[in-house]
């Protein structure tokens, strides 16, 4: 049975992140609800064992992208100057102050129906490249990152599905937000994974991560990962944007639905 759940685990992880790495997203935000109804991961520890999912999975695509020269600049330390700290931030919240799954699953909703929503009406958008928006100033970014890093050790992501769609409509171009937000992405969850680690040494409950599953996960996303940074140049970002934001909004919808009924 739990080998059978570890296939699983890895055929989700590797098609999640097949469709989600190609725009800078590692995935967690749609393995998330994917644990609370099929795996039934326990809450708080669904949030660790999705930040070990990233851990796992990121190296596949963070690997494709350094191969094809698109992890330089600085953009990559200054998110990771403000996500860092974010991410312990938002751990310390989610094990203290949010452990109950109906909240959880309520913020859930908050997160993914605008995220959805973002991601579906982007790309509709008239662009008016006569009048392009200017790249936000450096503070700007660390200062996102920041807030993005607390958002993901809250719901236990690396907050690139948050960061990269706003980056992009601030001005920076796809291909530079992606590979970016994904290595911001590994380094917060690196770090979340081993706050959470940390603090069920201290607090009694489900803190810990689903080793297990989180590793089986991981895995499929570490070779879906690199399928889709290497398919990122033929696949058309406006199709791929469309179908995340469907998916964030219909399962943001569900869980809104499930949490109020």
């Amino acid at each position: 049975m739990q080998w059978g759940l570890g296939v699983v685990g890895f055929a989700v992880g590797l098609l999640i992140a097949v469709v989600t790495a190609p725009v800078g997203v590692s995935g967690a935000v749609f393995l998330l609800p994917v644990q609370l109804s099929v795996f039934a991961v326990p809450s708080p520890a669904v949030t660790p064992t999705n930040l070990l999912y990233n851990v796992v999975a990121g190296p596949g695509a963070l690997l494709r992208y350094r191969r094809d020269g698109a992890l330089r600049g600085p953009l990559v330390r200054r998110l990771v100057m403000g996500t860092l700290p974010g991410v312990i931030l938002g751990a310390v919240i989610r094990v203290f102050a949010l452990p109950g799954p109906h909240v959880f699953r309520l913020m859930i909703a908050a997160l993914m129906l605008p995220l959805g929503i973002w991601l579906i009406t982007r790309p509709l958008r008239p662009t008016h490249p006569e009048s392009p928006r200017p790249e936000p100033a450096p503070r700007t970014v660390t200062g996102l990152g920041l807030a993005v890093g607390v958002v993901g050790g809250i719901y236990g992501m690396g907050g690139g599905s948050i960061i990269g769609p706003i980056l992009a409509g601030r001005g920076v171009p796809v291909a530079k937000v992606a590979p970016a937000a994904l290595a911001s992405t590994f380094a917060t969850s690196t770090v979340g994974a081993s706050t959470y680690a940390l603090l069920s040494l201290a607090k009694t409950g489900s803190i810990a991560p689903d080793w297990f599953l989180g590793l089986a996960c991981g895995l499929g996303g570490l070779i879906g990962g690199y399928l889709g940074a290497r398919l990122q140049p033929r696949l058309p970002e406006t199709i791929l944007r469309l179908l995340l934001g469907t998916l964030a909004t219909t399962l943001g919808a569900l869980y809104a639905i499930d949490a109020l009924s």
